[in-house]
């Protein structure tokens, strides 16, 4: 039997459509105001060059404008910290998104909780984290929120099953098993000391790959019938997981790429229509 792919692309595709109406009836209410996206890039790292890119061509495909601000590799924390206070003072913009990684100099979790919670849009705030895990109201981390809508899309069942985690990043893999915990899964969350990492694997009903090494976790440590997450991204098209056994043993499994992450992009801009919306209330 061949397992379910959780195709990211497809629904990310589907969401835009309903997110372009969306904005469209927000342009509307508001006397033909567009939501703004402002990406915050500091430095010249080329990959986050790309991802500010396109995070920036999603904004216009759903009709949103995007404000591309670029601050030099050598910028301090207190300046960025001024450039973030005048965008949350800023009517017109209703996200936030500060590219990560910031230059070693920058104190990012400092500059992270800057951001206002209302602009929040890619949940990086430890005020938005605390809210999510406390199940009060706030955006959540753009990557495993994409991972629970595609889960939702797909209607695989979270209640009652054992989650297992592998990652603890604040941005992935400890949000992801907070919202997993939310659902009413059993959650596990491993990590790179984490002693028989493979047995831990074996449990999992719902397994996550969060820990950013190419193809760490190995299938033969995961159980026939299992729902693989696939979290990472590395050069060759591979992720966190060894996929390619998994096609006929697993039940369902998020390709690489093509699976979480359009979801991850697809989740910001949502949450920075949702922002839009809310600010007119």
């Amino acid at each position: 039997m061949s397992a379910l792919v959780l195709d990211g692309k497809a629904l990310a595709q589907q969401t835009e459509a309903a997110l372009l109406q969306r904005v469209e009836a927000l342009k509307e209410q508001s006397g033909g105001k567009t939501p703004i996206l402002a990406t915050i890039l500091v430095g010249d790292d080329p990959a986050s060059a790309t991802y500010v890119k396109m995070k920036g061509n999603a904004c216009r495909r759903v009709g949103m404008d995007s404000m591309a601000v670029e601050m030099p590799a050598s910028t301090t924390t207190d300046e960025l910290l001024a450039k973030i206070n005048e965008l949350n003072n800023n009517p017109d913009v209703h996200g936030i998104l500060l590219q990560h990684p910031v230059p070693e100099q920058i104190d990012e979790r400092a500059c992270f909780d800057a951001i206002a919670l209302s602009k929040d849009v890619d949940g990086v705030t430890c005020l938005g984290f605390g809210r999510m895990a406390m199940g009060e109201d706030a955006y959540g981390c753009a990557t495993p929120q994409g991972i629970m809508r595609l889960l939702a899309a797909y209607d695989i069942e979270i209640e009652g099953k054992h989650a297992v985690v592998v990652g603890r990043s604040p941005i992935l893999g400890k949000p992801m098993a907070m919202m997993l915990l939310q659902k009413n899964a059993t959650v596990t969350i491993c990590h790179s000391r984490t002693q028989d990492l493979p047995a831990l694997v074996a449990q999992a009903d719902i397994l996550v790959g969060a820990v950013g090494k190419p193809e760490f976790i190995k299938a033969e440590w995961i159980k026939d019938g299992a729902v693989v997450v696939d979290a990472g991204y590395h050069p060759g098209g591979v992720g966190d997981v060894e996929l390619a056994p998994l096609a006929e043993r697993a039940s369902a499994y998020t390709p690489v790429p093509g699976g979480v992450g359009p979801m991850t992009i697809n989740t910001l801009i949502m949450q920075s229509v949702e922002s839009g919306e809310k600010s007119l209330g």
